[in-house]
């Protein structure tokens, strides 16, 4: 199996699945691999790849949300789901107000945020193709239970707010970020690891048949946790030091490399 990130790593700059890419991971689905796409985006942002790449037809799986989130593409089940407390997503509504910050949830097909002019979650509904709605308070706006918040905010001002964040909801949550501008807050225990783990276990396999490959911090427990973790030249030289490998960047198909390298030479 090859657990993937999506931005940054699968996709280009452009935000799109290469030919060179997409032809090198139907080939390996077609030899017997399945593809986990493991992202902080919500389900239905990863949705359209999913189905680009054929992962319904070849037995895929979306992981969304950073892990909180496990769905199987071809029967729709979800295998793993994890929320955040209401109680917690009050209080990092107050934490957003009282930094300054900007954060959003999902729900459905919607993405709930308390600026709609914040630019940051305007590159987030860019990427997930998501609509979008300003409310006054998410937590208010839920009708159910969310498996992710995400906090937006001017990279040099959220990088003083995330340590004062994490030690607000120490033992309650998982902060981690994921672009300059976005920190993910993810229900405690949950990363892309800890999922893939579980997934993993339900298959009857093991972290030594899987490759992850990406390029963000998130990112860094799966790269540890796979039998070969993979971090994309793009990616920060702190997370290149930690991966077994370093392929090409997002912009040089860097996946269909390491498929060429690793799966395809070895076959």
């Amino acid at each position: 199996m090859i657990a993937l990130d999506l931005d940054g790593t699968l996709t280009n700059s452009d935000k799109i699945v290469t030919p060179e890419t997409k032809e090198a991971l139907f080939r390996f689905q077609e030899d017997g691999g399945r593809i986990i796409l493991a992202s902080g985006r919500p389900t239905q942002g990863i949705v359209p790849i999913a189905r680009e790449l054929k992962l319904e037809q070849y037995g895929g799986y979306i992981l969304a949300f950073n892990g909180s989130r496990i769905m199987n593409c071809t029967t729709g089940e979800v295998l793993f789901n994890q929320t955040l407390k209401m109680e917690e997503v009050t209080k990092l509504h107050e934490l957003t107000v009282k930094y300054g910050m900007n954060i959003l949830t999902y729900e459905g097909d919607t993405i709930y945020t308390e600026n709609g002019d914040d630019e940051y979650a305007k590159i987030e509904q860019k990427i997930t193709g998501m609509n979008m709605e300003q409310v006054p308070n998410i937590a208010r706006a839920l009708n159910k239970p969310a498996n992710k918040c995400l906090m937006t905010g001017e990279p040099s001002k959220l990088l003083k707010v995330e340590p004062l964040v994490k030690e607000a909801m120490a033992g309650k949550i998982e902060v981690y970020r994921s672009q300059d501008f976005f920190l993910e807050l993810v229900p405690k225990n949950v990363d892309k690891a800890a999922s893939l783990h579980s997934l993993l276990t339900q298959l009857g396999m093991t972290e030594k048949q899987l490759i992850a490959c990406g390029d963000g911090f998130n990112d860094l427990s799966m790269i540890q946790f796979a039998g070969l973790g993979v971090a994309m030249s793009n990616a920060h030289k702190d997370i290149q030091k930690q991966a077994d490998y370093v392929t090409l960047s997002n912009d040089e198909d860097g996946i269909a490399h390491v498929l060429e390298k690793f799966v395809f030479c070895a076959a």
